[in-house]
């Protein structure tokens, strides 16, 4: 009898612990921070965090990390899904010296980033580093003034971007690199983005892929860099790295406009860049073709006052294969 009392008092008090502590350590969905905030804090509207990096360890997988006013809100590695979303006030990241955010999920992942702004006072690495999986949506965003990349999109399994509305400048490296090693499947999309006085523009490298990688990029403006503007890059014909480019201007780059390179070994088709209703002026060369790589058109760009416009373009083949004019 005295035995079986004792078991029952030791499981009342198991379940009495777990009660008690479940709470404790339970994330919360939204969390928020402010340019006044602690990371000593839970995190809620009425006691915010300090930093991003404070409030991203109590809010749970798929949460949100909401800005309640203006601040700089420091670097952060990102491990899981989530967002952060800062687009009604300033979600400042100084990253002197390190990345801005970086981005490790695993598969089945989404991230999204609104409203951040990432200054690498020149020194500062990547602005936004992807090397996990899943999917990455940057929104509403400015990143500028790094030694490295503003978008470094190193994903190590199938995964998509995202770039919307989002301004990129003044990178000692690409406005937006996307490579990928391995048979990773790679879908880009950017449309409304800047990418302005940066080492170069946007370059889409499938180099030991083994798997095709697509971008399209529509309405953006990729302009005054000292490389070239777009470059898609393959060196095998099975792992073809196809750009869709359509609506853009592609102006003032000390380099090419429209590159599609494609090693003289791979096959025709390794590395081929759609160009639709763009206007590519004012760049040391327009469009060019490297090795197996093709620049098709639609027959309705203005390719004009380049320093050299450039190899003429074959026209992109519609249904039934009629070239369209």
């Amino acid at each position: 009898m005295n035995v079986v009392r004792v078991f029952l008092s030791l499981a009342v008090l198991v379940l009495a612990s777990i009660f008690l502590i479940a709470p404790a350590s339970a994330q919360a969905t939204r969390t928020w921070v402010s340019g006044v905030g602690n990371d000593a804090n839970p995190c809620s509207r009425t006691a915010p965090c300090k930093t991003f990096a404070g409030a991203i360890s109590k809010t749970a997988t798929a949460g949100e990390i909401d800005c309640l006013d203006p601040g700089g809100f420091g670097a952060v590695t990102i491990t899981k899904s989530i967002t952060i979303d800062c687009k009604t006030t300033e979600g400042g990241v100084l990253a002197s010296l390190v990345n801005g955010i970086v981005v490790n999920t695993p598969v089945g992942s989404s991230v999204h980033l609104r409203g951040i702004s990432i200054n690498g006072v020149g020194n500062g690495l990547d602005g936004v580093r992807m090397i996990g999986q899943g999917q990455l949506h940057i929104e509403d965003s400015n990143i500028e003034r790094m030694a490295g990349n503003g978008v470094e999109f190193l994903a190590n399994g199938n995964s998509e971007l995202y770039i919307t509305n989002t301004r990129i400048a003044e990178t000692g490296a690409e406005g937006v690199l996307i490579k990928t090693t391995g048979a990773v499947g790679i879908n880009a999309i950017l449309s409304r983005v800047e990418i302005t006085n940066s080492a170069s523009g946007i370059l889409v490298d499938g180099t030991g892929n083994t798997v095709a990688m697509n971008m399209t990029l529509t309405n953006s403006l990729i302009s005054g860099n000292t490389g070239s503007g777009v470059v898609v890059k393959s060196v095998a014909a099975a792992s073809p790295v196809r750009a869709t480019i359509t609506g853009n201007t592609i102006s003032a780059n000390a380099g090419t406009g429209v590159n599609a390179n494609g090693a003289a070994a791979s096959g025709n088709g390794s590395a081929i860049a759609f160009l639709g209703g763009s206007t590519v002026f004012g760049n040391v060369t327009g469009v060019s073709n490297t090795g197996s790589g093709a620049v098709q058109s639609f027959k309705n760009n203005m390719i004009s006052g380049n320093l050299t416009d450039g190899t003429p373009l074959t026209a992109f083949a519609g249904p039934g294969g009629t070239p369209l004019q």
